[in-house]
Order: C-alpha cells, then sequence, then structure tokens
C-alpha cells in the first residue's frame, strides 16, 4: 500500500426543512492509510476497453421495441406514457480513448473501507429526508434494509452494491480509491459507461439484442431487492463488465443536461422493467439524492 495523503472535498448533505440541497464542500475527507483490502482487490479487476470506435445512442425502432418489450413486462405502458426513452442520443459513431472501468459496482465491503478510514457518514436516511425526496418506495419495506447502523453494512449485505450514496461521496470514494492504489480514479462518463456495455458493436443490452430476464436482476423474476455483484455472468458484456444492466443504477461523471443539479445515471436497477437498461439509455437524478436503486463503479483513464 502506497502511503499517499489527497484531501478529497465532499459535499454534505444539508438537512434544511424546505428542500434537501448539497452545501458548498464543508468537509475535508483525507486517505488515513487505512485498510482498504477489497477496494484494492476490486481495483485489480478492473477492465481494460481500448481505443476505437463504437456504436452508440438508439435508433427510432429501438426505442419502439423498448416501449413494448416494457409494456409487455411491467403490464402498463407507463415508459411510452412518461416518454422515458426519447432522450437518448439517435445512434452515432463515437470514438473513446483507452480507458478503464470496474468490472462490478462498487461493494457495501469496499464502501465500508472509505467510511472507517475518512469517518464519512455511512449511507443511511431517515424517513422524513426519504419522503422529501418523493420516491416511490415504501420507506419501511424497500428503504430501511439499507440503511447502516454503524461502520458496518447491513448483514448479509457485503457483497451487495452500495446504495444510499449521493453523487459527491460516490465521486469521493472513487478519489479516496486512487490515492490508496496510487493512480487516480474517477466516475466513468456516460459515454466510458456505455462503449464497456455494449461492446465495439453496439449491443442494444449488454448481452445482446433482446431482453433477457435471466441475465440480469430486475423485477421481471427477481428478488425485488440487490443481490451480490457479478450474480449474473451469462449478462456480462463483450468486454466482461457485470451488472452493466439490472441490481442498481449507477452514476456517472456526465450531468444531465435536461434539469439543474442533476447526474447521469446509466444501467438498471432491481424493479426495473425490460426496455431499462439497455446501452443507449439513461436519466437523470439530482446529485443530493440517497436513492435505494443507485450505485456506482469507478474509471481510470489510459491504461
Amino acid at each position: 500500500m502506497r502511503s499517499i495523503s489527497m484531501v478529497v472535498q465532499v459535499a454534505l448533505l444539508s438537512a434544511c426543512s424546505s428542500s434537501p440541497k448539497v452545501s458548498k464542500p464543508t468537509s475535508q475527507i483525507q486517505y488515513g492509510g487505512g485498510d482498504v483490502s477489497h477496494s484494492q482487490a476490486a481495483d485489480r479487476r478492473m477492465i481494460t476497453v481500448g481505443a476505437g470506435d463504437y456504436i452508440a445512442g438508439s435508433t427510432p425502432e429501438e426505442r419502439e421495441q423498448a416501449y413494448d418489450d416494457y409494456r409487455a413486462t411491467a403490464g402498463h405502458d407507463g415508459a411510452r406514457r412518461f416518454q422515458w426513452f426519447e432522450r437518448e442520443e439517435d445512434r452515432h459513431v463515437a470514438h473513446l480513448d483507452r480507458y478503464r472501468i470496474d468490472q462490478t459496482p462498487v461493494t457495501n465491503v469496499a464502501y465500508a473501507e472509505f467510511v472507517r478510514d475518512t469517518g464519512i457518514e455511512p449511507p443511511f436516511i431517515d424517513r422524513a429526508m426519504w419522503m422529501k425526496q418523493r420516491f416511490i418506495q415504501d420507506y419501511d419495506t424497500q428503504v430501511l434494509r439499507y440503511n447502516w447502523r454503524s461502520e458496518s453494512p447491513p448483514r448479509g449485505r457485503e457483497d451487495h452494491p452500495v446504495v444510499l450514496v449521493t453523487w459527491r461521496e460516490a465521486d469521493a470514494y472513487c478519489r479516496w480509491r486512487g490515492v490508496a492504489v496510487g493512480e487516480k480514479r474517477r466516475l466513468p462518463t456516460t459515454a466510458e459507461y456505455e462503449k464497456a456495455a455494449r461492446g465495439k458493436k453496439g449491443s442494444i443490452y449488454p448481452w445482446g439484442h433482446e431482453f433477457d430476464a435471466s441475465k440480469l436482476n430486475s423485477q421481471v423474476g427477481g428478488p425485488l431487492d440487490t443481490v451480490a455483484v457479478g450474480s449474473f455472468p451469462d449478462g456480462a458484456s463483450a468486454y466482461s463488465m457485470l451488472d452493466a444492466a439490472g441490481n442498481v443504477f449507477q452514476w456517472t461523471s456526465t450531468p444531465w443536461p435536461h434539469r439543474k443539479t442533476a447526474m447521469t445515471v446509466k444501467g438498471s436497477a432491481w424493479d426495473d422493467y425490460a426496455g431499462v437498461g439497455r446501452g443507449a439509455s439513461m436519466h437523470g437524478r439530482r446529485a443530493w439524492v440517497r436513492h435505494v436503486l443507485v450505485g456506482f463503479r469507478c474509471a481510470a483513464s489510459g491504461n
């Protein structure tokens, strides 16, 4: 382990009575030299995506098929009614330089190393703040189980993806891990996430062009909960990226252009249906939110 110290700025979630806001960075987080064995192990498993062109975005026909697939699996046409997929980029060829990205989302046990080493607050949200965020999940039956009560994650969820972290906390973890391993780490861009999830040939889903409920953790046959990362190896992308769809949405470093203070999330979560989780699909979440459906993974530039 390298004895490097680097200050990581983390914005705290304000508990104002009107609406949650991200305050200016007020807490300085340093890598203190603590145990990072799980984070290092995840770092060693990062996958390399070579420089080159890839197919990005979606066609109108693909979006229409995604709406039909959603309706067939969800039993309603909510995705089409709210035009979820209309903000996707049109299909095109793009280019990226070589980069690396985590094979799986960051786990609770890896994030716990960050919590213990820095003293940052563990993932937690109370009922009042959850209600202010106006998400549809029921607090008692679908949120409480993810709350940490100490510096350790809920028992039995050590290898599940960490959730209930804000964008700034996710960004801070990646930077902190970079210091621990001696190389810079960051959140991936939406383009990096998409290329790793789709491969050079632009698979609609990580595994191919058709939705297959056996290849991801979704509402279609899933446990209606997170599962250990990498539990669906048959859903791997051409670059061996796991959980690129299903389990949890994931923060990226790309701002969401359609709403102030929002960042783009990619992938899909355990309560989603077909159509969501395609490589081209995306949507925005405000950077200060804590959601049981949103986790993250780290990336690195160059070799």
